[in-house]
């Protein structure tokens, strides 16, 4: 097992994807973050706070978005669902999505297509914690990435969060 992030490598990521964030997205005025169910809410919950403290009194539309029956893998494996919390229209905004690690693409897929529920978005921009780059099987690539790094695939990468695992780390196992 090898440590990719520490607890305060993590924490400087998240600030710095809360700031790049905001530069790509004067103000956030037109901008909504929507965290993907069940992990990505972690790292969401945390660069909403950033952001939150960035922009003031500024609102920050922030959902959550469930994707469960819109995988591809779904009839192979159980999967149990979460929930969906997205009560704003994403109709002509530009949504970030984010979501703990980016691997085959295939979770972002299925964002994608659960995001059309809820309105027509004018831009769709991803921020992940970690972007395995050499393994992805869709043509899916981060707009903000905290750390990319290269692994083969009997690699497992395992982000513990505090609210979970009791500790904020990233693994490779």
């Amino acid at each position: 097992m090898k440590t990719i992030l520490s607890e305060q490598q993590i924490a400087l990521t998240v600030k710095r994807l809360a700031h790049q964030i905001l530069e790509n997205n004067q103000g956030l005025a037109n901008t909504v973050v929507i965290g993907l169910q069940p992990r990505g809410i972690f790292l969401s919950d945390r660069i909403v706070a950033e952001l939150k403290a960035l922009v003031g009194t500024t609102p920050i539309h922030y959902g959550k978005l469930d994707i469960t029956f819109y995988r591809d893998d779904v009839r192979k494996t159980l999967h149990i669902a979460n929930q969906t919390d997205i009560n704003f229209s994403i109709e002509g905004k530009t949504v970030i999505l984010v979501d703990d690690v980016l691997y085959t693409g295939r979770t972002i897929r299925a964002a994608l297509d659960a995001l059309l529920a809820f309105g027509r978005p004018s831009k769709v921009s991803l921020c992940v914690l970690i972007d395995r780059r050499f393994s992805r099987e869709l043509p899916i690539q981060p707009d903000f990435s905290g750390k990319a790094i290269d692994t083969i695939l009997s690699d497992k990468v395992k982000v513990n969060w505090r609210e979970n695992d009791e500790k904020d780390e990233v693994v490779l196992v």
